[in-house]
């Protein structure tokens, strides 16, 4: 865990990275100014200094002056303006990168971690934690060694379990103990456009179509030297699948416009919540790319087969709250033992958002139990019998949850963490309607 200081006069981005840096159990101080920033590390001195350069009462390195015998660990520049680093040259002295806004949460957590000093990114567990990862039972510890074993290698990874178990989070643990140079981009393929998704995974060279009027570099390209992933990679049109296919097998990629093929190094990562071999006999998924994907498969458990990693997820979610507010709630034996009793059809990300809602429900330093279950979606999953397919096992868990939500679909697309395009999908293949009911 490290302590962080943004010093930036942009307020949503102050706010948006300082809540997402915390999440990942860093601590963090925000100052919108040179003089508050020079307070801030007056006070204490960070480990990672996240420093703009323009700001109200002056420039930002500016800052640098107050550095004497130590300064932190790593100062990365934020700047919205390209060439800085250029312009600026050996000015700042070692230890010093640049990144140029917009910046990707994720692409700068991986930035702080490179040298393993902020982030664990050794593979080495801390407790029950393993980088981004937090469990302790069997299940788990076989999906961590897995991911060490692969990490090393280029091969591609197709990460299988239900919605909510956290694949993104095993995608960006495969990324980050690769030692890759490039950036972890994620990409969710249920939310890709069907017209543009050729332009949005490869790129597009100006005047290629209506709209195009600059170059565009697409997903694979961004991700060079660096891993892409590639979510719910099932509700990737078929037609693209053929493409995906032969940018893993060549390394090239051509921007739609272009004659001339680009080579890529992109280290593929690819998850799915259905059975993906079931998608290929359903017509949804190649064959030949199912078999290119799988070269090291890994499947992630669902949490009710995680044992006492259910207290230590929620204890781990409460903690977070507790760091975030200044506060020191509690779980009681009895509010636990609920959590315990429950099956956990949404997972991690249900455990997660119960834990938030029992935070913030509770009337004094102590949790209480839910005052109510989500039973019928609850009794729908548990009546579940062996044999059935993971397609209808997945229809019984939509349905459920729309009658739950009152048929609101946007609400039933975050509790079942695919994209709404994608719930529409599924509703359309099941012949219901599809007409939006907003909430």
């Amino acid at each position: 865990m490290a302590h962080i200081l943004i010093v930036d006069d942009e307020p949503d981005f102050s706010s948006g990275m300082s809540e997402f840096l915390r999440l990942q159990e860093h601590t963090v101080v925000t100052a919108n100014t040179l003089s508050a920033g020079r307070t801030a590390l007056k006070k204490k001195l960070p480990d990672v200094l996240l420093l703009d350069l323009m700001l109200p009462d002056g420039n930002g390195l500016d800052l640098f002056d107050q550095f004497e015998s130590r300064r932190p660990q790593k100062i990365v520049i934020i700047t919205g303006h390209s060439g800085i680093k250029s312009l600026i040259g050996g000015m700042a002295g070692d230890g010093v990168v640049y990144m140029k806004k917009p910046i990707e949460p994720r692409e700068l957590v991986g930035l702080i971690g490179q040298d393993g000093d902020s982030l664990d990114v050794s593979g080495e567990h801390e407790g029950a934690h393993f980088g981004v990862l937090v469990g302790d039972s069997g299940p788990m510890h076989s999906v961590y060694k897995q991911i060490k074993q692969v990490a090393a290698t280029d091969s591609t990874v197709l990460v299988q379990g239900e919605s909510g178990t956290g694949k993104e989070l095993v995608a960006d643990a495969v990324h980050r103990l690769s030692k890759r140079s490039g950036n972890f981009i994620p990409v969710n393929c249920g939310g890709l456009s069907k017209e543009l998704v050729s332009s949005q995974l490869f790129g597009h060279e100006k005047g290629s179509f209506t709209g195009a009027d600059k170059q565009h570099k697409g997903f694979f390209e961004r991700a060079n030297n660096g891993t892409l992933f590639l979510d719910e990679i099932t509700e990737m049109p078929l037609e693209m699948q053929t493409h995906l296919l032969r940018v893993l097998e060549t390394g090239k990629v051509l921007r739609v416009g272009a004659s001339t093929e680009l080579p890529v190094n992109a280290r593929l990562v690819a998850a799915t919540n259905r059975d993906p071999a079931q998608a290929v006999r359903d017509g949804v998924l190649r064959e030949d790319l199912y078999f290119r994907l799988r070269v090291f498969p890994i499947q992630l458990p669902a949490l009710r087969a995680r044992g006492d990693d259910i207290e230590l997820l929620a204890n781990h979610f409460l903690a977070q709250l507790n760091s975030k507010h200044g506060t020191s709630k509690t779980l009681p034996k009895a509010a636990l033992q609920s959590l315990l009793d429950h099956t956990w059809p949404g997972n991690v990300r249900e455990l997660k958002h119960t834990v938030h809602r029992m935070y913030i429900m509770a009337e004094g330093d102590e949790l209480a139990a839910p005052e109510h279950w989500d039973t019928e979606l609850k009794s729908d999953i548990e009546g579940l019998s062996a044999g059935r397919s993971i397609a209808d096992v997945e229809k019984d868990l939509i349905m459920a949850t729309l009658r739950e939500l009152n048929g609101d679909k946007k609400a039933a697309a975050a509790s079942l963490g695919v994209s709404l395009k994608t719930l529409y999908n599924r509703l359309k293949d099941y012949g219901e309607d599809t007409e939006s009911k907003e909430t």
